[in-house]
């Protein structure tokens, strides 16, 4: 069978240098015990290693052809290539306990895939690949980095985010305009926020609605203009600044002042 075409509408850029293919399926080398999801195999240059290393492998690709090319050329993955969308797979239905993530993810849906993990915490300890460098880089941020968002605390709070390394566009066909960066997300220790999680989420997203404007300003849309908890210093400070443990403070004097105007109403 021929190669298959690159198209754009799904963000393709197949990776074609075989030590950076290596290099990614050796991201999960300390999770071998553990069934795993490639994610947009595209013709399988990182699906042979993952393969060759032992791991019990599945993979999920939208595009036809590339299921295609997989089903000719990787007999061993019969009854494992699914033909479908990632962001709409009920994960759950397909695995019953623990399993990994990994792939050269497409672009334009880099975010979506860590947003979904974040959905799965509970039944994924790592999940690790390649996407665009700047959204890479920004996962990681830290507090106090211009980069530092809304994925940035919503993954730090369930995971360690590393940064690897990075990958010229060169070594794709066709070459993308920007360089990549594979991380690695390992799940920490964390067992519960000690704070309301859908709170949190809400919390973290309109604090980063206005990401220049103190704490004090940003969060009016849901504390109002004349919260007595103002005054309190961390107020003073803008979302960036903060940690996730902050970020469960905030919360946590949301939901009290949420509470509080909640029994006024009454």
């Amino acid at each position: 069978m021929k190669q298959v075409r690159a198209k754009k509408a799904l963000g393709q850029h197949f990776l074609k240098d075989l030590q950076v293919a290596e290099r990614i399926a050796d991201t999960l080398s300390g999770y071998k015990e553990y069934p795993v999801l490639e994610v947009g195999p595209g013709m399988g240059v990182l699906t042979r290693f993952l393969l060759d290393k032992g791991f019990d492998l599945s993979v999920i690709e939208l595009d036809s052809e590339s299921v295609e090319y997989l089903e000719e050329h990787f007999p061993e993955l019969k009854g494992h290539i699914f033909s479908g969308d990632f962001l709409k797979l009920d994960l759950g239905e397909l695995f019953a306990g623990p399993f990994c993530i990994i792939g050269n993810y497409p672009y334009n849906i880099s975010s979506q895939i860590f947003f979904k993990v974040l959905d799965y915490k509970d039944q994924i300890p790592c999940c690790s690949g390649m996407l665009q460098k700047e959204v890479a880089e920004r996962l990681a941020a830290g507090p106090g980095s211009k980069t530092y968002g809304i994925l940035s605390v919503l993954l730090q709070a369930w995971y360690d985010v590393e940064y690897l390394f990075t990958v010229s566009e060169k070594v794709f066909d066709p070459p993308p305009k920007v360089k990549s960066g594979v991380i690695r997300v390992v799940r920490n220790g964390r067992t519960t926020l000690g704070c309301d999680e859908k709170l949190f989420k809400t919390v973290v997203k309109t604090s980063f609605n206005q990401r220049r404007k103190t704490l004090r300003n940003s969060m009016k849309p849901l504390l109002g203009k004349d919260c007595s908890d103002y005054s309190l210093p961390i107020f003073d400070k803008r979302p960036e600044q903060l940690s996730v443990e902050q970020f469960i403070e905030l919360t946590l004097i949301t939901d009290r002042n949420l509470k509080l105007q909640a029994e006024k109403n009454c």
